[in-house]
């Protein structure tokens, strides 16, 4: 047990160096040897876990969506929903990994990447986010859930784009926040909008509200010997 943690840290490791040289750099730019130098681990480890270049660039990207807390439950799922984006907001100021995977998603230099995996991994979340949120009543009557899950999505890269292009990558919290109160009015039922948490740090407080639940969830409390 103790070897495969060494090799899942290892990996982690890995991962996250790649993500930094990827955004740094670019696909086309990075170096295996960058990587290398930036986690401090053999070739022999790295190719253990990664068979090239772009097999590293393909796993940062997975790692977009894949490697994404998990929702807390909310009262309505319009607001898991615009915590889906909030969310990734936050985590883009301070995860290496959603960083790197940015940055090869937005980046068309690395033509030899399939960069698609994102974009559809997160339009078929939003989708089926959407269509409970349809189930519930919570949206109007004219609401397409897979147009404007896509919709949303698209957006949302645009607006990534455009604030890490102008060098404005610390206003994209609030630059999702704008977008929510923009779009929201559209696609919610009045009595489930005027709920809606869409204020800059949403996403820093709904990780400290899974974190909490979390650690209620997982304490133990010892039987009481009668």
């Amino acid at each position: 047990m103790a070897k495969q943690d060494r090799g899942i840290r290892t990996r982690r490791v890995i991962l996250e160096a790649a993500a930094e040289v990827f955004e740094e750099r670019g696909y086309d730019a990075a170096k295996i040897t960058d990587i290398l130098t930036r986690a401090g681990v053999t070739k022999g480890a790295l190719y253990f876990h990664f068979d090239s270049k772009k097999a590293l660039a393909l796993a940062v990207l997975d790692a977009q969506v894949a490697q994404a807390p998990r929702q807390l439950p909310q009262a309505s799922k319009l607001q898991e929903f615009v915590d889906l984006g909030m969310v990734f907001a936050h985590r883009l100021s301070y995860d290496p990994l959603v960083r790197g995977s940015v940055r090869l998603t937005l980046d068309d230099m690395g033509v030899q990447l399939d960069r698609s995996g994102p974009y559809v991994a997160w339009a078929e979340i939003h989708t089926r986010t959407l269509q409970e949120a349809r189930d519930r009543g919570e949206l109007l009557a004219h609401v397409d859930p897979v147009e404007s899950a896509i919709l949303l999505v698209g957006a949302y890269a645009g607006v990534n784009m455009m604030a890490r292009t102008t060098n404005k990558r610390h206003e994209l919290d609030q630059r999702a926040s704008t977008l929510y109160r923009h779009l929201m009015p559209s696609i919610a039922v009045p009595a489930v909008l005027a709920t809606l948490d869409m204020a800059p740090g949403r996403g820093a407080r709904a990780l400290a509200e899974a974190e909490g639940t979390a650690a209620v969830r997982d304490e133990v409390v010892a039987p009481v010997d009668g």
